[in-house]
């Protein structure tokens, strides 16, 4: 993946929108990123919509040189250090978070958010609507407790929707995955 044009994106308020259907169509086809605004499972890598990306997909892209990101009524762009203040101010512990979002995404894995599974992110090997996620991932301070009750809570909804339940740490320059097993009695 390399980038040849940067593709402009937009902050409002908690969203960042790529506002051109054709950018928002090739960056999805990129590695899924993004998602068109009322497109629930897009079918294709090609629609006729703006599409929202996650900060954490923005960020990434950022970085990446593939997107410049502005804020409503600002026309020059933002900084790196911009978007990630903006990015904390909507998410708990945006930079853990995208710590392990970034990791993920270098380990080669599609990663999307992983809400409807009560978890931060769920984790796919190629791609939505190519096959299902594999791991959803819960990101926990390396100083954070997490009870017994929240890991069999969660454990117990990852086994009824067939996927492996992830506890991700960050630590400086490294991530720490712990995978949880479940045994029948």
């Amino acid at each position: 993946m390399t980038p040849t044009q940067k593709i402009p994106a937009q902050i409002i308020e908690n969203k960042v929108v790529v506002w051109k259907p054709a950018d928002g169509s090739s960056l999805y086809a990129k590695g899924f990123f993004g998602k068109p605004l009322g497109i629930r499972k897009p079918k294709t890598a090609e629609f006729d919509r703006p599409s929202q990306l996650s900060f954490f997909e923005a960020l990434y892209l950022l970085r990446k040189g593939f997107l410049v990101i502005y804020q409503e009524e600002i026309s020059k762009p933002l900084s790196e250090k911009a978007v990630v203040e903006i990015a904390e101010y909507h998410h708990a512990s945006f930079s853990q978070k995208y710590q392990v979002y970034e990791d993920l995404r270098a380990r080669g894995f599609v990663v999307r958010p992983g809400l409807k599974f009560g978890a931060d992110f769920a984790v796919y090997r190629q791609g939505p609507g190519i096959d299902h996620s594999v791991f959803i991932i819960q990101v926990v301070a390396n100083s954070q407790e997490i009870s017994a009750i929240e890991v069999v809570r969660a454990g117990r909804l990852a086994t009824s929707v067939r996927k492996r339940f992830v506890l991700a740490t960050p630590r400086k320059g490294k991530t720490q995955y712990f995978v949880f097993s479940w045994m029948k009695p």
